[in-house]
């Protein structure tokens, strides 16, 4: 059995889900993975926010558009009438629970249950007209079986338990679909894997099951060698290692969740990035074996701070390095690049929500300084650092101011910070540049 997931964009239209419709129909049994419908977590993230600000009217004005469209979409998916008035009636439902969002408090609770409605949305829809298309289709609620702990982390003992349960208690189909991205935290609240987690979705739910390869299906034909939003000529990577994908999905690449490749590295489980708009391309195949070396692709991440911390007498401070961790580990505040001198420690962050507090610790036992608006660029490849090619990159960004160098705490992989204003510059300096090194 296979494990599908689809994003947001293949289930955006009617004419999305109908080629999704036609992808997952060949006559195998499998486990597919929806996103909300492109644009609604956004319309759902705005709304939390207009509660959260007291715009109560606003929020119940977006609420009741939103609604609408989902109607109008109903009508043109489901032409069987018992059907239609079925998924109608459940539409009502969910929106009679954002209205009665709308007259609470705002909290963090409140915030996840609010957009954990547009997958409860699509995946209801979608069954439905599985099943007007004559296909045998059952849904399964991902809140009965994906679970969270205490460190924000899937339980995957209750998620394997509860899984096989929901799933053997389900009357026998061809197509099994659940709700990517939703799940339960440690207390039973309703909470979420962050932005894109329907790809860690589809992972978890295929190593708890031991299938034979996860897709995640987008609408992009597999993760291309460079940023194509900034970047022209790029190409998709036929075949990439976990380690190679897992860098460059944590470093800014947007096809894939950074965690996606986690659950099912250990068991040798491959990933396929596919295209929904061209399900004939190949994609990008992630799996444990390794191909050419040298750079593969570069990906950016943007919203970095940079953090230098200065004191003369640090080469003989012991101890001095634990108490600047113990500072970021206090605030939960994970540390993306780290290089040191005799008398300085530069590392960079991407979560600035704590940084007045940890500037403040900081400044008790060193000289503080702070460049925000940076980005990393990272250049991925099996085994880089030690390609025959790799120091000539160094000679096509001397335009470029490098802020910090990561360099040998990866074997496959080359970090760099800028400024995010030289950023589309260096990625297309790198683009024009170094892939033809790479292959001469």
């Amino acid at each position: 059995m296979k494990v599908l997931k689809f994003g947001g964009t293949s289930v955006g239209s009617v004419e999305n889900m109908t080629n999704v419709k036609n992808i997952i129909n060949d006559g195998e049994k499998k486990i597919v993975v929806l996103s909300a419908m492109s644009g609604t977590t956004n319309q759902l993230v705005a709304i939390s926010k207009d509660i959260e600000d007291g715009y109560k009217a606003i929020a119940i004005d977006k609420i009741n558009t939103l609604r609408l469209h989902y109607l109008v979409t109903v009508d043109a998916l489901l032409q069987e009438q018992e059907l239609n008035v079925d998924v109608k009636t459940y539409v009502a439902s969910i929106f009679n629970v954002l209205l009665s969002c709308a007259e609470e408090t705002a909290s963090e609770l409140l915030y996840n249950k609010i957009v954990a409605q547009g997958e409860l949305l699509s995946t209801y829809m979608f069954n439905a007209f599985l099943r007007q298309e004559g296909i045998k289709a059952s849904l399964l609620s991902a809140l009965d079986f994906m679970k969270i702990d205490e460190f924000k982390e899937p339980d995957l003992d209750y998620i394997k338990e509860n899984f096989e349960k929901v799933f053997n208690d389900t009357p026998e189909s061809d197509i099994y679909i659940t709700q990517g991205f939703i799940c339960l935290d440690e207390a039973g609240e309703i909470s979420n894997l962050q932005r894109g987690g329907s790809d860690y979705t589809a992972t978890i739910i295929g190593a708890a099951f031991k299938v034979e390869e996860v897709q995640i299906w987008t609408d992009i034909d597999g993760m291309h060698n460079n940023d194509p939003r900034y970047v022209e000529n790029t190409h998709p990577i036929s075949n990439l290692s976990f380690d190679e994908a897992a860098e460059l999905a944590y470093f800014g690449a947007k096809i894939l969740h950074p965690q996606t490749v986690t659950p099912v590295r250990k068991d040798n489980i491959p990933v396929r990035l596919k295209n929904t708009m061209d399900p004939e391309a190949h994609g990008t195949l992630i799996s444990n074996k390794t191909s050419e070396t040298g750079i593969k692709a570069i990906a950016a991440k943007d919203g970095i701070t940079a953090i230098k911390i200065k004191s003369a007498r640090m080469l003989q401070a012991h101890g001095f390095l634990k108490k600047v961790f113990e500072v970021f580990e206090t605030y939960k505040t994970s540390i993306d690049m780290i290089t040191t001198s005799e008398v300085a420690v530069s590392l960079t962050i991407d979560n600035d929500s704590n940084l007045e507090p940890i500037l403040t610790e900081l400044d008790k036992i060193a000289v503080i300084e702070v460049d925000k608006n940076q980005s990393i660029v990272c250049l991925v490849g099996h085994s880089v650092v030690n390609h025959q090619d790799t120091f000539k990159l160094f000679q096509i960004l001397q335009d470029v101011k490098i802020r910090m160098i990561s360099y040998g705490g990866s074997k496959n992989n080359i970090s760099l910070l800028i400024d995010s204003n030289d950023k589309i510059n260096t990625l297309q300096k790198l683009n024009d540049y170094l892939f033809e090194l790479v292959t001469h």
